[in-house]
């Protein structure tokens, strides 16, 4: 389907449904770990284990939210037509994150980057420079481990503890938060309601973590998206340089399409 044919049908139920399996299919796989040697071990299998990050004793947080029971999956109505949110996650990564914010300054547009703790810990100049160029910054766990699998207190420190270095990096508190593998809980969502945090998913998934290809990445983009369509990609989290050059041809095709790139 092209994208001048893709419309938003008004079904939230079908939406629903192909997010919920875009979410399983999108993190069926664990990250891949960087061969750069630059990169710190921030992208961790939930297989591997991972020592639980220090505790964060009273994570900083916006006031308490409602509990969420499922993540949010398109662009809220009310931002006109044909608009497209662009999210990437598991960064910042010291190659691929300078590329995609060159890209985005180049055709003015603006993106969402949720961003792994321990990436932004290692990497505070880039989360800057994300904020810098007007981007929204949300929070992808401390470790980016499968939180469905972790105990409240575990999910508290993940979630906090991230959004704790976000907000002393960049003086300005997140408020958007995924969950690594669109693995979400009833526990998952009620701390994220007690940090401020608003859960967000997608409806568009071309897998490029599993690096398929520039050209396979661009098609699965431009087939799948419609209006207020969340797309994922990933700016870290292993070689994303198929991810970059995607991008390069899917933001100006969406831009002469018509869309307007939004937040989510």
């Amino acid at each position: 389907m092209s994208i001048q044919q893709q419309r938003w049908t008004g079904s939230r139920r079908v939406l629903l449904t192909l997010g919920g399996l875009s979410l399983l299919s999108a993190c069926a796989k664990p990250q891949p770990e960087p061969d750069a040697p630059e990169l710190p071990p921030a992208t961790v299998p939930p297989s591997s284990a991972p020592p639980s990050p220090s505790p964060s004793p009273t994570p900083t947080g916006l006031p308490r939210t409602p509990v969420q029971k499922e993540p949010r999956y398109v662009v809220p109505t009310g931002r006109g037509a044909k608009v497209v949110a662009l999210t990437l996650d598991d960064g910042p990564h010291p190659a691929y994150t300078p590329q995609v914010l060159k890209l985005l300054r180049k055709h003015h547009v603006k993106a969402t980057f949720f961003v792994i703790g321990q990436q932004a810990a290692a990497h505070p100049d880039l989360v800057r420079a994300i904020a810098a160029d007007g981007h929204t910054i949300g929070t992808h766990t401390w470790s980016h481990v499968d939180l469905k699998k972790q105990s409240a207190g575990r999910v508290k420190t993940e979630v906090g503890r991230t959004v704790d270095t976000v907000a002393a990096t960049t003086g300005r508190i997140p408020g958007l938060f995924r969950a690594p593998y669109g693995s979400w809980s009833p526990t998952v969502f009620q701390v994220c309601a007690t940090l401020g945090q608003t859960s967000i998913a997608w409806d568009v998934d071309p897998r490029d973590w599993d690096n398929p290809g520039a050209g396979r990445i661009r098609s699965k983009i431009l087939d799948q998206v419609g209006n207020r369509s969340i797309v994922l990609t990933h700016d870290g989290g292993g070689d994303r340089s198929q991810t970059v050059q995607a991008l390069r041809g899917v933001v100006p095709v969406l831009l002469d399409s018509g869309y307007r790139f939004v937040g989510v």
